[in-house]
């Protein structure tokens, strides 16, 4: 079934008339007629200090160049835009549910907290290793070959000729999705009891997300939800973050894909990046047997991901893919991060994310998943043994429009903000010799940000554990 009307009609025309995908998302009427045309438009007057103008292909129209701090994958701390110190945001103040703060100002501040938290958890996610989507698979072989490894490049062949054929799948040269979300914080678990929201309907923040892609390793997505808009990407050197309560962020490591891309989005992308996964075994899910495929994030990656107090200690990915129709149907990553405070012992997170994959449909020949679901579980760990929290968060999510080989994409949809090239050069170039020096200030002035970034956070991650010893909930 072919699901590639409305805005992809609108934007061939705008093409044609010399429009990039990069302005029609800001400035074409026709777009507002759209359901989800809210997606891209800027959000004023929010709270959440949200700029006014943002435009994704250029860095002119961009704020005044903000100090910077490393992306941190998984819950973040500190507190409003630009990471105000003190002790209220993140896990402390979710908690806070049934503090001193009473009333709609309590329901409203613990409602900002739970965005806040689903939105660096759910908002971009990466996948764990960097992959090549344009190298070919492994010759499958028998050969001096462990049986585990033989096998997953069996079950990757059919899962390619499952989704389309690798032929067609190769004439990809980019892509764009369009889809809508809900997103929820269930529940949270203590040593002492559990606490489960009652009023699932009514807590759930609804909202959509725009993706584009384009070879080789360029991606963008944007996606609003609850009156706050986190949006990022890669150029295939660089990817970044943008929250409006941090701004943006540089990724420490490779250039790597999105895992939102992984989620029956992009098959190609999807088996390259299991090219060196093993094969560990076979499991029933929702009454279908699946074959598990299992990648580890190598050491070398862990190393240049991790950052100040925070190491990454292992980020692992599991598939599942049908036994019936040789699809994934399951998507599972856990990573360990382990944080260092100061003075005092060290905290473990452990972020899993299951996201299940349905209604396989076929988009100009590729088999696209339309909707779906992921379930996150947020643990944390360390100090003493009954310190423990688990915290549930839960998405949902729907394919409104898919299209492939866009007109008229290009490099400059994929520029990332001004101020992050601008370290991002003084990185590679210390000292100019010939220019004003004007880069290697820039560097400095990023790494500078950056120490202070994890003394903050270490500091902000104190008071944290503080405070949660101190919540009666």
């Amino acid at each position: 079934m072919e699901r590639k009307q409305g805005f992809f009609a609108t934007l061939k025309v705008e093409v044609v008339r010399g429009l990039s995908p990069g302005k029609t998302r800001s400035r074409t009427p026709a777009r507002s007629r759209l359901p989800m045309s809210g997606l891209l438009r800027r959000i004023k007057g929010n709270d959440n200090g949200v700029s006014d103008v943002f435009v994704p292909r250029s860095g002119s129209l961009r704020p005044a160049p903000e100090t910077l701090s490393p992306l941190r994958e998984g819950p973040e701390e500190g507190g409003e835009r630009g990471g105000g110190g003190g002790g209220g945001g993140g896990w402390g103040s979710w908690m806070r549910r049934n503090g001193s703060v009473s009333g709609a100002a309590a329901s409203a501040g613990a409602q900002r907290s739970d965005l806040r938290l689903m939105l660096g958890v759910l908002g971009a996610p990466l996948a764990p290793v960097h992959v090549v989507a344009n190298e070919p698979l492994p010759h499958l072989s028998v050969k001096d070959t462990p049986i585990e490894t033989s096998s997953a490049h069996y079950i990757l062949q059919q899962y390619l000729a499952a989704s389309g054929g690798l032929k067609i799948q190769n004439s990809v040269h980019n892509a764009y999705a369009m889809g809508k979300l809900k997103m929820l914080a269930s529940d949270i678990e203590t040593p002492d009891k559990v606490i489960k929201n009652r009023s699932s309907s009514k807590c759930a923040e609804s909202g959509g997300f725009v993706l584009w892609q384009m070879n080789p390793d360029m991606w963008y997505v944007e996606l609003a939800i609850g009156g706050s808009k986190v949006h990022a990407g890669s150029n295939g050197k660089l990817v970044w973050r943008h929250t409006p309560w941090l701004g943006a962020h540089a990724a420490k490591g490779p250039v790597r894909p999105l895992r939102r891309a992984l989620q029956g989005l992009d098959p190609r992308t999807t088996a390259s990046m299991f090219a060196n996964a093993r094969c560990i075994g076979e499991k029933k899910i929702n009454g279908e047997d699946c074959f598990i495929l299992k990648l580890c994030a190598d050491p070398q990656t862990l190393k240049a991901r991790s950052e100040g107090p925070a190491e990454i200690i292992r980020h692992v990915l599991f598939g599942y893919f049908s036994q019936k129709t040789g699809l994934l149907a399951v998507l599972e990553d856990s990573h360990l991060t382990r944080i260092q405070t100061s003075g005092g012992d060290a905290v473990y997170w452990e972020t899993t994310i299951n996201s299940y994959l349905e209604d396989y449909n076929l988009v100009e020949g590729i088999m696209i998943a339309h909707s779906g679901r992921s379930v996150v579980t947020l643990f944390r760990f360390g100090e003493t043994a009954m310190s423990h929290t688990r915290t549930r968060l839960e998405e949902a999510w729907t394919i409104e429009e898919v299209a492939f080989n866009v007109p008229g994409l290009s490099m400059d949809c994929f520029i990332p903000p001004a101020e992050l090239r601008l370290a991002s050069a003084g990185d590679d170039r210390e000292v100019s010799r010939s220019g004003t020096g004007r880069s290697a200030v820039g560097a400095a002035a990023y790494r500078a940000k950056v120490a202070r970034s994890g003394r903050s956070f270490d500091h902000s991650i104190h008071n944290m554990t503080r405070q949660m010893d101190d919540i009666n909930i």
